[in-house]
């Protein structure tokens, strides 16, 4: 029950009524003021009353809180006098080791002086158990840090005991289980078998390394010995150390340069890197721009490119035409040579040959010369062509006549 005032009653109130009725009609659970009131009438002092509550209220969870912080190891005692009135530097206290015993990483405000900062702490403590620990607490108990704040810790010692006996249980179950068994495994001892193997051959090995070691120090004690005996020279000792030191240092401040000159290094390379990249994102703003503005030759030089494109067709056909031409005319001239070839061959037609040659030549020979009053263009125009070689050789005039002289023989 709670009564007007905030106070809770875990049995009936002191003066009897579990219910109070006002005068609007309500049912209420009497406040502790209004108990005061009906046990005065009745003749009865208020100590008794606040007595009765603090014995009927705290005394029980005091009991238990003590208990459980004691099991949970609190370095401090408790006695269950402390909370008869408020007292939060305990609280405090108390609620700053049962959050680190919870977590131990947690960092939560540990100043309680002014007001604002008890709340605060309270207000981290709160928020802390219920993100963590799922325990919702009365902020407005544990500020009061008396028998009600001592409720609300209880809850949290209650999770942290169950724990630890969850546990203690678990490892006694445990134990029993490993006493009341008898368990050997072969085949986990097999690699236990194979070190022993391998150990008692490296120690066979080292024992007789051993023996031999010994065997040679009657030669090398006499050794040491002298070596010990003879006098250190601590000039050349200190020369041998100052060389030593002198060199380290040198390689040490070689070292520095060298740290040194990689930092200047690295420094002018990345500002050769950056350079680099801003000239590279020049470069492709360029490219861009380029790219997406058309030249001003554009049109006239696709126009002759398709000029160019027809006049290659036109070559090439003409070309193919020539060739083929030419294939014609060599084949002609071979037929022709065969037929001279055939009509040399002939003995019967040799006469016949050398006749026909005169008479050509007498037909050169009487060709009418034209007068001199015509023009020059005129007297080139009658003048005989000028026999031009061919591929086989022969003059393209006289070949031709003599060809149809051959003709007419063949025929």
């Amino acid at each position: 029950m709670r009564g007007l005032c905030g106070a809770d009653w875990e049995v009936s109130p002191p003066c009897g009524y579990r219910c109070y009725c006002t005068t609007d009609g309500h049912r209420r659970t009497p406040t502790v003021e209004q108990c005061c009131r009906i046990l005065h009438k009745r003749g009865e002092e208020p100590l008794h009353i606040l007595l009765y509550i603090l014995l009927k209220m705290s005394f029980r969870d005091l009991r238990n809180f003590t208990e459980t912080m004691r099991a949970l190891g609190y370095p401090r005692l408790i006695s269950m006098e402390n909370f008869r009135t408020p007292n939060f530097t305990l609280v405090a206290e108390i609620l700053i080791w049962l959050v680190r015993r919870y977590e131990p990483q947690m960092d939560i405000p540990t100043d309680v002086d002014t007001e604002s900062d008890r709340i605060f702490f309270i207000k981290a403590v709160a928020q802390f158990m219920v993100t963590k620990a799922h325990i919702k607490l009365n902020t407005k108990r544990l500020y009061q840090a008396d028998g009600y704040a001592v409720k609300e810790m209880l809850k949290i010692t209650s999770v942290l005991y169950s724990a630890m006996k969850t546990k203690q249980m678990a490892l006694a179950d445990a134990a029993e289980e490993d006493n009341s068994k008898f368990k050997f495994d072969l085949g986990s001892r097999i690699s236990d078998l194979k070190a022993a193997r391998q150990l008692a051959s490296e120690v066979t090995s080292k024992g007789a390394s051993l023996y031999d070691l010994l065997g040679k120090e009657v030669d090398l004690r006499e050794k040491r010995t002298a070596s010990i005996a003879r006098p250190l020279e601590i000039n050349g000792t200190e020369k041998a150390l100052k060389a030593a030191i002198k060199e380290v240092l040198g390689s040490v401040e070689k070292t520095k340069d060298m740290l040194s000159n990689v930092v200047s290094d690295e420094t002018s390379l990345d500002a050769k890197i950056e350079k680099k990249k801003q000239e590279q994102e020049r470069n492709l703003k360029r490219l861009q721009t380029l790219q997406s503005v058309r030249p001003a030759f554009m049109d006239e030089y696709e126009k002759i490119e398709e000029d160019l494109q027809k006049q290659y067709e036109t070559f090439v056909e003409k070309f193919r035409n020539l060739c083929f031409l030419e294939s014609q005319l060599d084949e002609y001239h071979r037929m022709e040579q065969e037929r001279f070839e055939v009509c040399s061959h002939n003995p019967n037609h040799v006469y016949d040959l050398t006749h026909l040659f005169s008479a050509v030549k007498d037909d050169d020979s009487d060709m009418d010369v034209p007068e001199d009053d015509g023009s020059d263009s005129d007297m080139e125009d009658c003048r005989p062509s000028k026999p031009r070689p061919t591929r086989n050789g022969i003059l393209a005039g006289t070949h031709t006549r003599k060809s149809n002289v051959l003709f007419m023989i063949y025929d």
